[in-house]
């Protein structure tokens, strides 16, 4: 089969297909066609429709070709299917979509002992929804049902395939950036007047007063430190002189304290 032809059979079968199309379903459908040309197929059918300007690509989804979009035109067809509803997920069907996708095959009570809480309604409603699927069940006792996401999972996310789900370890990585970074920083003031200084790269000093105008709302600071209690400050000409009583230096280190003065007076 000449390769324009074939091409163009290959852009046919992934345009009628409602869901996304195999490449070895479409090997079995094609003469002389294998998964590898298939591949090859997609990649030349993308490279005409960028060189043409066209608004849509062959992208492989759920472990398939599907035609799509691209990004510069989606807005004009949102626009257009606004009354369309969209599936929506909330904080706990997000978890336990996770929970089940790294770990599935899972049981309800395996969910429920990860998450702390009952989580019969969020699987039911992800049932409903053909998120997940139930693969089997369990060899322990009573046989419970065990529980696996679905190519609609995949869709839903824009996957390929599980394998596209970032690993454990990234994610850990990430939360633990987070982390270090919310506790390298100490926020000052309130309001729209809040000052965050970064302790990590040397912007936070303890003995810099912080203001800030009430009216501009501009940082006011001081890098000037306050005297320390054991320095004196000569009148005469301004400059500062460190003075450290020997006796009360000595007294320190014996852990002994007395008044020198009153001392004296009573002898």
């Amino acid at each position: 089969m000449i390769d324009g032809i074939r091409n163009s059979v290959v852009e046919a079968l992934i345009l009628a297909s409602p869901e996304p199309l195999s490449g070895r379903k479409i090997a079995e459908v094609v003469d002389d066609m294998t998964i590898g040309k298939v591949g090859q197929a997609v990649a030349e059918l993308n490279n005409r429709y960028m060189q043409a300007g066209a608004a849509y690509r062959i992208r492989e989804l759920a472990g398939g070709y599907q035609f799509y979009i691209v990004p510069e035109f989606t807005g004009c067809v949102e626009e257009l299917f606004t009354r369309r509803r969209k599936m929506r997920l909330t904080r706990a069907a997000l978890e336990t979509l996770a929970i089940i996708a790294y770990r599935q095959p899972v049981t309800r009570v395996e969910i429920e002992h990860i998450r702390g809480v009952a989580s019969d309604g969020v699987i039911h409603n992800l049932l409903e929804k053909s998120l997940i699927t139930i693969r089997g069940r369990a060899s322990t006792v009573g046989k419970p049902l065990q529980y696996g996401v679905t190519d609609e999972f995949l869709k839903f996310f824009g996957l390929n395939s599980l394998e596209d789900l970032p690993r454990m370890s990234e994610i850990e990585e990430l939360i633990s950036l987070q982390d270090s970074r919310s506790q390298t920083e100490l926020e000052l003031g309130g309001g729209d007047y809040a000052v965050k200084l970064n302790i990590a790269d040397g912007t936070y000093d303890p003995n810099r007063t912080i203001e800030i105008d009430e009216i501009t709302g501009e940082l006011l600071t001081s890098s000037d430190p306050s005297p320390s209690p054991d320095t004196d400050i000569d009148s005469t000409d301004g400059t500062e002189e460190e003075t450290v009583d020997a006796d009360e230096a000595d007294q320190a280190q014996t852990g002994v304290i007395v008044d020198l003065n009153t001392a004296r007076e009573s002898s």
